[in-house]
């Protein structure tokens, strides 16, 4: 069959090229349904990537955040309209001892390999998360960044102390958002706090303990664990920040993404003893995890709808440039695609 697939050319132009594929391969046809735009789908709309990076990427259909229903599997293991989270990680290979999102061999999709604006995608069968009718799709749509938190807790898990008294949250943006509510649930004695600089974002966050601007925070305030989503320039100020207020032997969770190196007061993170785990993406598991979580956790989806934007209906490669420069007006929350290609 031949497949539409948009792809970004070059910043702010986005053409349709065709694919021409076998239905009868080792694959499942998934028909997307809802897209969420992602700050990292808007660095390559907008050319803010290096040069170089730009020419060894494009031409690329973008978009990694995406839920869609099947029409078509070969094999029979999915019902034909079951609702799926599309997961954009693809390993190539296996390993023991280091997940999947870690391999450098590992494919991503939107980032140097095809993303799901396209008319039909052609998944391998462990990298979709089945999800239940009764699920807001528009919501689900941006699980990826969901499942990214997620991933960074389970990693907070494995590696930390066993002191869960207190958590602080750097970033009062959409990953701050989410990481705030899953520690909420997965914690729920535990105090919850939320540093940020935005009176307007930090208003969202009416079901943590406090929030406090980056500016005014009690000089007598220690936590025990901190996870930073702050990322880009803000990164060395909330790290160092982190550094001065977390207890002795806490860890100190990454996941905010910088272009640039920070500089970190190491004497600091030496003379207290602490941990500093970094976060990138997540696997397919967790994305079968965040869907358990949700299922038992209904509270959790109520919670993350707020983070909902504008939803636009694309129907034509005009809509999605609208959709696109509509999202980079936005300071927070996520903007919605319903794909109607």
């Amino acid at each position: 069959m031949i497949n539409q697939v948009y792809q970004l050319v070059s910043p702010r132009q986005i053409e349709v090229t065709y694919n021409n594929e076998n239905i009868k391969s080792d694959k499942v046809i998934v028909r997307p349904l809802y897209f969420s735009i992602c700050a990292a789908d808007q660095r390559y709309y907008t050319g803010s990537r290096d040069h170089n990076v730009l020419e060894k990427k494009l031409p690329m259909s973008l978009i990694h955040e995406a839920v869609g229903e099947v029409v078509y599997d070969n094999k029979g293991v999915y019902d034909i309209g079951t609702k799926v989270i599309m997961v954009p990680n693809t390993p190539v290979e296996r390993d023991d001892i280091i997940d999947e999102n870690y391999l450098p061999s590992s494919k991503f999709r939107s980032s140097g390999y095809d993303g799901f604006m396209q008319d039909y995608v052609f998944m391998d069968y462990d990298r979709l998360a089945e999800i239940p009718d009764s699920f807001d799709l528009s919501v689900l749509a941006y699980s990826e960044l969901v499942s990214v938190s997620w991933h960074a807790i389970q990693r907070f898990k494995r590696k930390s102390i066993p002191k869960n008294d207190s958590f602080g949250i750097w970033g009062d943006g959409n990953l701050g958002f989410i990481t705030a509510v899953l520690l909420r649930n997965i914690y729920p004695e535990a105090k919850i706090y939320v540093f940020g600089k935005t009176e307007f974002k930090l208003s969202h966050f009416s079901f943590v303990d406090n929030v406090f601007n980056i500016n005014h925070i009690p000089e007598d305030l220690t936590i025990d664990h901190a996870f930073e989503c702050v990322g880009g320039k803000g990164s060395q100020s909330a790290i160092n920040q982190i550094i001065d207020f977390i207890s002795p032997e806490g860890s100190i969770a990454l996941l905010g993404v910088s272009e640039y190196p920070v500089e970190v007061n190491t004497r600091l993170v030496l003379e207290k003893g602490l941990t500093m785990i970094g976060s990138s993406r997540s696997s397919a598991k967790d994305f079968k995890d965040i869907v358990a979580f949700y299922k038992n956790n209904p509270d959790v989806l109520d919670k993350l709808s707020i983070l909902k934007g504008e939803e636009f209906e694309v129907r034509t490669i005009n809509d999605i440039i609208q959709a696109f420069e509509f999202d980079l007006t936005v300071s927070w929350g996520k903007t919605i695609i319903k794909w109607i290609m």
